[in-house]
């Protein structure tokens, strides 16, 4: 009986860090690696192309980012299998990982051998959420206000609320999202109106408290 081979397609904006994912995942029986892609906008139109059986990417990625990404081929493929591949393991972004669409979620510290049953699992058609990350889930009933208020931020509100707590200027989120000058100074007063701040200095007090300031930055 012979097995279907696995097509994935890779999405990084590290190309040292596609290429060691390529590596392992050629080491594997079963699993193909049809195509990759640096930036989200691309891997919209590589799935479209290739049809992969399971799409893994980072979040952390400029342009559209990795959890509009989702969104947006969760639209055109309500059964699209998203493997999320990230160094962020606080809950808010698995929450929203998985509110986007995403199948599954693992920890870039993870064992290789986690990522490949990942993928196994999704192409089977199932979901596959990392044991050790469950422990950073949110509780449902969380009292914290300012997580609450994050929570509901759009998918571009959120990627500038993080971009203005790690102190990047307007034009700096401005030329890394391809936006506007305009659109994103809009953002800002949105974002600072909704958490009722006036300071980037508060957002990042807010941005650490909920542990979005990793060392890892964005």
């Amino acid at each position: 009986m012979t097995t279907a081979t696995i097509k994935v397609i890779l999405v990084d904006d590290h190309a040292v860090v596609r290429a060691g994912f390529k590596m392992l995942l050629a080491s594997e029986a079963g699993i193909d690696v049809v195509a990759e892609a640096e930036r989200g906008e691309a891997a919209c139109q590589l799935y479209l192309q290739h049809q992969p059986d399971v799409l893994v990417l980072d979040l952390s990625m400029p342009g559209i980012g990795g959890l509009e990404t989702i969104r947006r081929i969760c639209l055109r493929d309500s059964q699209a299998k998203i493997l999320v591949f990230s160094v962020h393991d606080e809950g808010v972004y698995i929450n929203r990982a998985m509110n986007a669409g995403a199948k599954g979620y693992i920890s870039k510290s993870s064992a290789p051998s986690v990522l490949v049953q990942a993928i196994q699992t999704l192409a089977a058609g199932g979901s596959y959420w990392e044991t050790a990350l469950n422990k950073n889930l949110p509780e449902a009933d969380s009292e914290m206000d300012y997580k609450a208020v994050v929570e509901r931020l759009s998918t571009r509100e959120f990627d500038i609320f993080l971009l203005l707590a790690k102190g990047l200027t307007v034009q700096k989120i401005a030329d890394e999202l391809c936006l506007g000058y305009k659109t994103v100074a809009n953002y800002g007063t949105q974002i600072r109106s909704k958490l009722q701040v006036s300071t980037v200095a508060e957002l990042a007090h807010i941005a650490l408290v909920l542990g979005l300031m990793g060392s890892e930055g964005l």
